[in-house]
């Protein structure tokens, strides 16, 4: 099944007219230049302080859209913008009902449902007042290249329809000095799309997936400029079905990778392609890596 992107919106399945979608390029006055970073969250407390502050720089607006958090993400997200001097860019709103989880759950849910992650993405997308959205996830990190990078993009593609794609790294945390930095694995993720019929979510074999019109024109950013926040004392793999399909899927390189990585890591092993960095004392490990070592590496960067 398709998303009609035909019409001022969607309704669901269940009836909750609340949450039913308008489109946001049929609402009174349009969409405005600029861009708007769209979190869809739920627990990620921890890593909001490294990731909102670099994001509410770059963009014209961040929307934190939460999805039944239960340690005070909403609280630690309007704390963090509030200390960014920032907070005038910063919205957040929530969305109250379960998700699926990629995967089986996701395949086994009807598109139109509340429950489903392409009706999930295309509400808190449907949020959006500007002309462009970057698709962000709660746990990555822009460096300070990243940040300056994600600021330019939106001014210089003005009207011009197109997709931004933003490579990025697993930066494994033992503690808040010891981190892991994974740049042996090659992807630069669709991130950045305009607001309008052509660019809507669909159901896809195993999550959402943003429809996008042939001959768009893409840009993408170098690598080294994100980093992806992973907690080797944390349940990484809960947002999916059956994690450990990952370790033989052939369909998905960067979840095999994953996968293969964090359990090496648990292990005790640093496979080939990560890096092993301690932060100076007195810094945090994030701080250190994205606005230090990652910046400072030679050109180009490194990855495999």
């Amino acid at each position: 099944m398709t998303v009609p992107a035909t019409g001022d919106g969607l309704k669901n399945l269940e009836g909750h007219t609340e949450y039913d979608i308008v489109w946001p390029w049929t609402k009174p006055g349009g969409l405005r230049p600029g861009s708007t970073a769209v979190l869809r969250v739920k627990n990620e407390a921890p890593s909001l302080p490294f990731v909102l502050p670099p994001l509410l720089r770059a963009c014209d607006e961040v929307l934190l859209v939460d999805n039944g958090s239960t340690d005070g993400t909403p609280e630690v997200a309007a704390e963090t913008a509030e200390r960014s001097g920032r907070a005038g860019k910063f919205r957040q709103t929530t969305y109250p009902f379960d998700v699926a989880r990629a995967g089986a759950e996701h395949l086994a849910v009807h598109e139109l449902s509340v429950h489903s992650l392409a009706y999930f993405y295309n509400w808190c997308f449907a949020q959006v007042s500007t002309r462009y959205s970057i698709k962000w996830d709660g746990d990555m990190v822009l460096t300070t290249e990243g940040e300056v990078s994600i600021g330019d993009w939106g001014w210089q593609v003005g009207d011009v329809p197109s997709i931004l794609r933003v490579p990025r790294h697993g930066l494994y945390l033992a503690d808040e000095h010891h981190g892991y930095l994974d740049l042996g694995l090659r992807n630069a993720e669709e991130w950045g799309f305009p607001i309008g019929p052509d660019f809507v979510f669909t159901k896809a074999f195993e999550w959402e997936i943003r429809t996008t019109p042939v001959g768009v024109r893409s840009i993408g950013l170098p690598h080294g400029l994100c980093v992806e926040l992973k907690y080797l004392d944390g349940d990484e793999f809960a947002h999916w079905t059956d994690p450990e399909s990952f370790a033989t899927s052939y369909r998905n390189k960067r979840k095999r990778r994953e996968w293969e990585v964090f359990n090496a890591l648990q292990e005790g092993v640093v496979p080939p392609g990560v890096h092993d960095i301690l932060a100076p004392e007195g810094t945090h490990i994030v701080d250190y890596v994205t606005h230090e070592w990652l910046p400072r590496a030679p050109r180009p960067l490194q990855v495999g």
